[in-house]
């Protein structure tokens, strides 16, 4: 699973990034700091099935703390989108190109206002045109890609299969070209639409197979109320208000040892003696949780995760009394699953050998056994039966 950290120059995408993976994205206060892209790894987090189950899991693939399961989600943040980026305009060429195995996109505004579209100060710039501009630049990108094969498009009466074969790499299905297609009322029997026509079509595969989250960043310096008019301009979006910079920091001091702080909470615990200039800062902190709840930045990983890409947690083991693998490790792995996903498609994410000689699996919680179509749900506890 991979998210697209995505947005204007200079809206805090990589101190989002940096909050969400402690990667040491470099962070600065003018455009493009971001030139090549930053990879990451993020952790999604629910409840962990071992409270249900009354045991203590050994973590393997993911990690656990006081009952809360922490699950791997790799993330890339890349370079500043500009007006006209899909013509080559200030990192365009190459910031699309980084996009393309994307998953999901989160897309990080400037609530305040205080950039404008080029990532310079502005006294107010509205972070809904923000959004039009970068879905108007995604849509354009992907529509050229597809005129500049117009000519031999035209000739195939299976344009439906031709487009799947020239956009084989975006991480994009059949089904979401046909629904595209349909929704603008749009033939692909010897494709020969015009240009509107083709952006319609981007406009609508983007949304389908690049879902996009916004993060409503620098809400300490803004209000929820912003958030609130941002996401009623919005409203087939999902609009979170978060503070990368207030997470950041948290992050760091939990790092170094002076607060005790999980990524998500609405509080912090200080462990140390700290200066009167570190108290100021965190009494900030406490006060910006107290009136917000959080800083917003984990609730972005969990709604792309959970509600953007529909996933679940399953919880795949070898023996279905102890809730353990072949070594004893009780719950080791934590995997996520899209919606929908039956014991096969579990056992082919394991390993394909596993699904080749799928008999039957176990549900290991009501200690019945399911067919290999059996529709997993969240936080099944699930022992696979092969012949391999």
């Amino acid at each position: 699973m991979l998210v697209g950290i995505i947005g204007a120059p200079n809206k805090g995408k990589s101190t989002i990034f940096s909050a969400m993976t402690m990667a040491s994205a470099e962070i600065a206060d003018y455009p493009f700091t971001t030139i090549k892209p930053n990879l990451g790894v993020a952790y999604a987090t629910s409840t962990c099935v071992e409270k249900e189950l009354g045991v203590k899991c050994n973590p393997r693939n993911s990690l656990c703390s006081s009952g809360v399961r922490l699950m791997p989600i790799n993330m890339v943040d890349v370079a500043g989108l500009v007006p006209d980026a899909h013509i080559g305009k200030g990192m365009g060429n190459r910031f699309l190109s980084d996009l393309i195995l994307a998953d999901a996109l989160m897309q990080v505004v400037d609530l305040s206002g205080k950039t404008d579209m080029h990532g310079n100060p502005a006294e107010y710039c509205d972070p809904a045109e923000e959004i039009m501009m970068i879905r108007s630049e995604l849509a354009k990108w992907l529509a050229g890609i597809i005129s500049r094969r117009a000519s031999p498009l035209s000739k195939r009466s299976d344009g439906d299969a031709a487009l799947k074969e020239l956009l084989s790499g975006f991480n994009i299905d059949m089904e979401q070209i046909r629904k595209a297609a349909k929704e603008n009322y749009l033939s692909t029997a010897y494709i020969k639409w015009e240009e509107k026509d083709m952006r319609a079509f981007a406009d609508a595969l983007l949304q389908m197979s690049k879902p996009v989250i916004i993060a409503a960043n620098k809400l300490d310096k803004s209000s929820k109320d912003d958030v609130a008019k941002l996401q009623f301009k919005f409203h087939s979006y999902t609009v979170i208000g978060c503070s990368g910079a207030l997470e950041l920091a948290l992050r760091q001091a939990a790092k170094s040892g002076v607060i005790e702080y999980v990524p998500g909470s609405s509080s912090f615990t200080i462990k140390q003696k700290v200066t009167a200039e570190q108290q100021k800062a965190l009494d900030y902190i406490s006060s910006f949780l107290r009136r917000n709840g959080s800083t917003g930045v984990q609730e972005l990983v969990n709604t792309a995760v959970f509600k953007l890409l529909d996933s679940i947690v399953v919880y795949p083991v070898e023996d279905e009394n102890k809730y353990t693998d072949r070594d004893g490790n009780v719950l080791p792995d934590a995997l996520l699953m899209r919606r929908g996903s039956t014991v096969f498609d579990l056992a082919e994410k394991i390993h394909t050998d596993l699904a080749k000689g799928i008999l039957y699996a176990i549900d290991a919680k009501r200690k019945l056994r399911v067919a290999k179509d059996y529709v997993l749900r969240d936080n099944d506890v699930i022992k696979i039966v092969s012949a391999r």
